[in-house]
């Protein structure tokens, strides 16, 4: 079985990799009128048992797979799942949906959706708070399981999709990252002691998040 576990590449020489933001373009005159706000306005709100975390978009940059994403929120497979790969200062790594069956524990780590997507590597850098898709060594792997950065892992820019950045809930997140590990079955030492639950993912207007 492939693990669907992004590739700590320590021991890589990383590319550069400069972080881009999407611009705003502020001179549109008022008596022109204005296309409805696109679907890039919609964010992600991950409840968890630690707190919730909300996700913007970078639709621009990754557009199939922040449709994927939705998809997979939006048909509720990601709730009941948990974050099963955690390394404090690097990621938290959830998305498996093996993870909502305890008595599978030992494959947790290599399940997904029953398809992949093709790569959407992008200069958005792997920093704190950036949600990427964690894959196989093939690059066009990936398929529901994603990471959020609990630190620089601009090591990782170009290697794995970036597709959006936490808005809110950061320190939820270093509190998921606190979370006391023990030896995974691979023996990385990252396997979370206490379940990390996610509760739900529920994709919302941007102005419904306070």
């Amino acid at each position: 079985m492939k693990a669907w576990n992004l590739i700590c590449a320590i021991g890589l020489v990383a590319g550069l990799a400069t972080a881009s933001a999407a611009d705003t373009n502020t001179n549109s005159q008022a008596t022109v009128p204005m296309a409805p706000p696109p679907a890039a306005n919609e964010v992600a709100v991950i409840n968890t048992t630690e707190g919730e975390m909300v996700i913007a978009f970078w639709s621009d940059a990754a557009p199939n797979t922040v449709a994927n994403f939705k998809k997979l929120a939006e048909r509720g497979f990601y709730n009941g799942t948990c974050f099963h790969r955690i390394i404090k200062g690097f990621m938290v790594q959830g998305g498996d949906p093996l993870t909502k069956m305890p008595a599978a524990k030992a494959a947790w780590g290599t399940g997904g959706p029953g398809y992949s997507i093709n790569a959407e590597f992008n200069n958005h850098s792997h920093q704190l708070g950036v949600i990427s898709m964690a894959r196989s060594s093939d690059p066009n792997s990936a398929g529901s399981q994603f990471f959020i950065c609990d630190g620089d892992a601009s090591f990782l820019d170009h290697q794995y999709t970036a597709f959006g950045h936490l808005i809110k809930g950061v320190e939820v997140l270093q509190k998921i990252g606190d979370t006391p590990v023990g030896p995974s079955p691979s023996g990385e030492n990252s396997a979370p002691l206490n379940r990390i639950g996610v509760i739900s993912i529920k994709i919302v207007p941007a102005d419904a998040v306070k």
